[in-house]
């Protein structure tokens, strides 16, 4: 585990918390360049935005793409709270996105090797390092309290 994605890490679960407070799923997620720097960073806003592609992920990956003015983020790693969902791997691999971080698996819906391994089908071709279970704890607790406060 790289310094960079302790950090990136932690800027993610301070989105995530933001989101929960917005009355959004609690994920946040942020770019890393080949240098470890934050370029961008997103959190949930389907909710706020009506938006029902408002996921973390797609924030931030279309704010990084903004950001360096190309589509193609071979070298950058993504950190995510939650395991991406099959729509954000599927934009994580358009992206060339070379790395995801993520802190809580999805059991119901990861696509990130929980319940689909998308990131690292060997079908398809393009392909990205998957490093799961980082800050888990800290992750999962976010989504269990936001979940228990709705019940």
């Amino acid at each position: 585990m790289r310094e960079a994605d302790d950090d990136g890490m932690r800027r993610a679960l301070a989105l995530a918390v933001e989101a929960a407070a917005a009355g959004e799923v609690p994920v946040g997620a942020v770019v890393l360049d080949a240098a470890g720097r934050v370029i961008a960073e997103g959190r949930n806003t389907r909710e706020e935005t009506h938006d029902p592609t408002g996921h973390a992920e797609i924030i931030a990956l279309r704010q990084a793409a903004a950001s360096i003015g190309a589509w193609n983020l071979e070298g950058h790693t993504l950190i995510v709270t939650l395991e991406p969902c099959v729509m954000c791997a599927g934009a994580i691999l358009q992206s060339r996105i070379g790395r995801v971080v993520f802190g809580a698996w999805d059991e119901k819906a990861g696509a990130a090797g929980s319940m689909y391994d998308v990131l690292r089908d060997r079908r398809l071709p393009y392909r990205a390092e998957v490093v799961g279970g980082v800050a888990e704890e800290a992750a999962t607790s976010l989504l269990r309290d936001f979940f228990e406060q709705r019940r």
